[in-house]
């Protein structure tokens, strides 16, 4: 029996509560008749109302078990929903069990403190793929995890701030929210845009095509308020079998007063109103979607663009930093773009950073001295040698003669090292080659990733350093702007590595081109990660930026997965797919799908051969940008405040 809170009691949880009222006269019993209405006794003047009763036996939180099921249900969907699993159809009910809790005016105990667990469990789970890259990677992986895990309970705090404070509907509030917190979590420190809800539907193409109107949020907006709609129509009685509703205990001296009728009622208030409204706006939007994909599909007319070779190999990061690996993963590229050549290809396309000699670059004004000031040698001994290897033009005579022997433009993933007056300056770059001009040009990569590529406040924040596996001294230069290289009819844009997972990056290398893009390159080494879910999670999330811009992308990918994506965002199969096998009894594969899995192929030596389907199609989310997930965050923004504007306001008390 849970006793009654004595009036003005102070309630400990994120929810106000109503308090225990006192009132004067006699005990008003509702009942289904006049004639069933017991007589009133008399009572003390301060006894309080059934009401009252009901709720102050109220006030005591529901069991945290009933938090736990729900916010696991969503960990274990959402994780199921995503790669490796890949059941992209469980994501449109993901979010349901944990907006269940968005339900009742008062939460549960340690709610939130629940939620919040089951969203580190899922992303723990999730990016588990980031501790294969080095031991160091682990501190990173656990920060991260931890970090995501927050948009749990702020997801659900904010839902239940607009529901239950301003009274908006759950099938408006949680999706809003939702897409609002995406946008944030793809801005907020480097962002991480990964693992959208709208991620989950890349294999449905028609509904992915709203893309290129309000990116892949509005995707994630459809999928949440999908679950939103699930969650609203969920009958009471449900909410208490599950326990989500506080307990109930009317003290003994009260037992024989017909508390079941206010139960009822209470269950009343929380029924779905107008269940045939929201069913048909969730519908109707689901359908509009539905047919502006269908639309939009209609209306590709690809035509055939530049015949491309993406070249890949298989060398985990564990050998790239080696010297004595160096002639070998040259070997390998060098014979994979052999083997393609025989197609007649107008660009070859290298991996990021899998050319491993450093095109050295020297200022105007950087003389010796300074040069060795700058960059000094490893040895002291070899300053000659180490000075000569600067002026060397041997790593611009190669990939012109390359490019030569293939008779085809290159863009190799290589690093820069430059020698200013200001100090090296070190660039993750793409350079593009051609059989006449050599190297004519070099694109430096903008997006770098923290902790990957650079520490953010290393010199302020020493410790920071551990999460990190390259050294202390490592840190790339961030490059200054987009390059758009020009092949025959072709405009080319290359991005590396996880810039093609950033919406609003991609955007704005579209926007800042003085020339229509028509393929957008990525270069990517994905040997970190010794052919995880990163790998499938990777190609995923950059086909959104093929629809989003209506911008067909090629992607050569260190150890996978390389491949053709269409202004759709299909990924398509190759024309050719040239494996070379690792050893004398593997069988040679002639397919980027294994037929056994259906899954795609990864951590081998291949190349991949296909004319790029050209898109001529315009986007409104390149013209326009981020204008709805933005909306959103405004709208998550000034609700919250609104709500804790009506929260911190003082309760009327009862006379």
């Amino acid at each position: 029996m849970t006793p009654l809170m004595p009036p003005g009691a102070e309630f400990k949880d994120e929810d106000m509560q109503p308090q225990l009222v006192e009132q004067d006269g006699p005990v008003s019993v509702p009942s289904s008749s006049p004639s069933s209405q017991p007589s009133a006794a008399p009572r003390s003047k301060h006894e309080p109302s059934v009401r009252d009763i009901i709720e102050a036996a109220r006030s005591a939180p529901a069991a945290a078990r009933a938090a736990v099921l729900c916010s696991l249900s969503t960990s274990v969907l959402l994780y199921l929903s995503f790669t490796p699993v890949d059941l992209g159809w469980l994501s449109w009910l993901a979010l349901a069990p944990l907006l269940l809790l968005a339900r009742p005016e008062r939460g549960t105990r340690w709610m939130y403190r629940i939620s919040y667990a089951s969203g580190l469990a899922w992303s723990l789970a999730t990016l588990q793929w980031m501790r294969l890259g080095d031991a160091a990677m682990y501190p990173a992986w656990f920060a991260l995890s931890i970090y995501l895990a927050l948009y749990f309970p702020l997801f659900l705090a904010v839902t239940r701030g607009a529901v239950h404070r301003l009274k908006l509907p759950l099938l408006i509030a949680a999706p809003v929210a939702w897409t609002g917190l995406e946008f944030l979590r793809a801005h907020l420190m480097t962002g991480f845009a990964w693992y959208f809800l709208g991620h989950t539907q890349y294999a449905w193409p028609e509904m992915i095509q709203i893309s290129d109107l309000v990116g892949a949020y509005g995707v994630s907006f459809t999928v949440a308020l999908t679950s939103a709609c699930l969650a609203a129509l969920a009958p009471a009685a449900w909410l208490q079998k599950l326990k989500l509703l506080p307990p109930v205990s009317v003290p003994e001296e009260f037992q024989h007063l017909p508390s079941d009728e206010l139960q009822k009622e209470h269950l009343q208030k929380l029924e779905c109103r107008r269940p045939w409204l929201q069913v048909g706006l969730t519908l109707s939007l689901l359908a509009a979607v539905l047919t502006y994909g269908f639309i939009r599909r209609s209306q590709a007319d690809f035509q055939p663009g530049p015949r491309v070779a993406l070249i890949q190999g298989n060398f985990p990061t564990s050998i790239k930093h080696d010297p004595s690996e160096f002639r070998n993963m040259f070997r390998v590229h060098d014979a994979l773009t052999g083997m393609a050549v025989r197609h007649q290809p107008d660009l070859v396309v290298w991996p990021e950073t899998m050319f491993r000699w450093p095109l050295h670059v020297v200022d105007q004004g950087v003389k010796d001295a300074d040069l060795l000031a700058i960059a000094p040698p490893m040895d002291s001994m070899q300053q000659v040698h180490w000075l000569d290897s600067w002026k060397d033009p041997a790593v611009r005579q190669t990939l012109q003669a390359m490019s030569e022997q293939a008779g085809a433009a290159l863009m190799i993933g290589i690093e820069t090292w430059q020698a200013t007056t200001s100090g090296l300056r070190v660039f993750n770059s793409a350079a593009f080659v051609t059989p006449r001009e050599g190297l004519s040009g070099r694109y430096d990569k903008m997006h770098r990733v923290i902790f990957g590529e650079y520490v953010p406040l290393q010199n302020e924040l020493p410790f920071l350093a551990a999460m990190t596996p390259v050294s202390a001294n490592f840190g790339l230069t961030k490059g200054e702007k987009p390059k758009t290289f020009r092949l025959r009819d072709w405009n080319l844009s290359p991005v590396i590595c996880f810039e093609d997972t950033v919406p609003h990056l991609v955007r704005d290398i579209h926007r800042g081109s003085n020339e229509t893009i028509d393929v957008l390159v990525n270069l990517t080494n994905d040997g970190w990660f010794k052919g995880s879910s990163e790998l499938d999670q990777h190609l995923i999330t950059a086909a959104f930026r093929a629809v989003e811009n209506r911008t067909p992308m090629v992607r050569a990918v260190n150890t996978g997965i390389s491949a053709v994506i269409d202004g759709d965002g299909v990924i398509r199969e190759p024309e050719v797919f040239l494996e070379v096998p690792a050893g004398r009894n593997e069988p040679i594969r002639s397919s980027l799908v294994d037929p056994a899995t259906g899954r795609w192929r990864k951590s081998i030596n291949a190349a991949v051969i296909s004319t790029v389907p050209l898109d001529h199609r315009t986007s409104f989310y390149t013209r326009h940008g981020d204008w709805f997930a933005a909306s959103c965050l405004l709208l998550t923004i000034g609700g919250s405040l609104m709500s804790l504007i009506r929260r911190a306001r003082p309760l009327a008390v009862k006379e």
